[in-house]
């Protein structure tokens, strides 16, 4: 028997980062699932969370979505 997972979201869309495909990993992973998840904003954008870690950390982030430039909030379900 073999399993699949999928994020739900659309299958064509991909990280805005590292423009990866999200039913794969950011470029930090070998191996998609749980150990790579993606994060939503408040905002609707959706990324890796590596990435938007990694971009939050950088100097020019400014704490920004990097799709819009709005101030970074996680949504919560």
């Amino acid at each position: 028997m073999v399993g699949t997972w999928s994020w739900k979201v659309p299958a064509d869309d991909v990280c805005g980062i590292c423009r990866g495909p999200f039913d794969g990993c950011c470029p930090d992973c070998k191996i998609p699932g749980d150990d790579c998840p993606l994060i939503w904003g408040k905002c609707t954008h959706v990324f890796h969370m590596h990435c938007l870690m990694k971009w939050i950390q950088t100097e020019t982030s400014r704490n920004l979505c990097p799709m819009d430039r709005r101030p970074w909030e996680t949504a919560t379900s």
